[in-house]
């Protein structure tokens, strides 16, 4: 699983990476992880508004940090 957060490193971003490892290693998911901070990247996925959690290359979460739950429900399909 590939696992993307958007932003430019506010502190919501860094929660978002956090909280994302902490759930894909709770769950025992493979997964890699990569924060684009780049905004023409952030941009070309229509992202207007950060942090945002790409899981696979499908924008998932645009604007908030999610729950525990939601980011497990994510993360498991």
């Amino acid at each position: 699983m590939k696992i993307e957060v958007l932003g430019t490193g506010c502190t919501k971003c860094r929660l978002l990476e956090t909280a994302a490892k902490a759930a894909a290693d709770r769950l025992g998911v493979s997964y890699s992880i990569d924060h684009v901070t780049d905004i023409n990247k952030i941009t070309e996925y229509g992202v207007m508004m950060t942090p945002a959690l790409v899981i696979d290359g499908k924008v998932r979460v645009v604007g908030r940090v999610p729950n525990d739950a939601e980011l497990a429900k994510l993360l498991q399909g």
